[in-house]
């Protein structure tokens, strides 16, 4: 649920508690991550401005690089265990699928401020289906773990309080920058992050370059 739905708006944020998350983890210490990494400086601005506008709404010890998810392994391992396990035959056949796919680079948009419950983000749109492609592709291999629809984003960081929905819509209505900023997509990473740490960088592991 989105807060720009405004027929299935969330009531208000949900505030991201600090601790460890053992059921979550069960002692296994990475989780990994298929991203498209951002690194254009105008939408690095506007990411920047965008968390400005939340203010202290948000956790500030938000260390994780930006990036828009792509496709969610799980926590790799030799072998599965659990249903969130993510073997290494599975990263080994997304890879082999992903270079089958020989995938040119293409362009997305980057939007305007909306929210999730839990978190903030700039809204991506994908005018060429290059994502879609891609997800089919690694797919094709592997479960994603996911609780919710895929919904393209740049993540501005994770809320430290709970805001009442009509508080929070007008915050995002005020964000003015709005104009579509290209960002080129030219590469892919495989990356995993410490499973402990809820805000930690992401640890790249494999790269991909688009190049057709």
């Amino acid at each position: 649920m989105r807060f720009s739905d405004a027929r299935a708006a969330p009531p208000q944020t949900l505030a991201c508690e600090l601790r460890d998350y053992p059921e979550w983890h069960r002692g296994r210490a990475r989780y990994a991550v298929w991203t498209v990494p951002v690194e254009c400086p105008r939408v690095l601005a506007r990411l920047e401005r965008a968390r400005a506008q939340l203010g202290d709404w948000l956790h500030g010890d938000y260390l994780r690089q930006a990036h828009i998810t792509l496709f969610v392994c799980g926590f790799p391992s030799q072998q599965a265990q659990f249903d969130d396990d993510f073997p290494a035959e599975r990263l080994a056949a997304q890879l082999d699928a992903l270079h089958l796919l020989r995938a040119r680079p293409f362009e997305l948009h980057i939007g305007g401020l909306d929210s999730f419950a839990s978190a903030p983000f700039l809204s991506v749109s994908d005018p060429h289906g290059g994502l879609d492609a891609l997800r089919a592709a690694l797919g094709e291999h592997s479960p994603e773990i996911r609780q919710a629809p895929y919904h393209a984003h740049l993540t501005a960081g994770l809320y430290a309080r709970a805001v009442p929905s009509p508080v929070l819509q007008r915050r995002l209505a005020a964000f003015s920058d709005r104009e579509l900023l290209p960002l080129r997509v030219k590469e892919l990473h495989y990356s995993t992050y410490a499973a402990a740490e809820l805000f930690g960088p992401l640890c790249m592991e494999r790269r991909l370059t688009l190049a057709g």
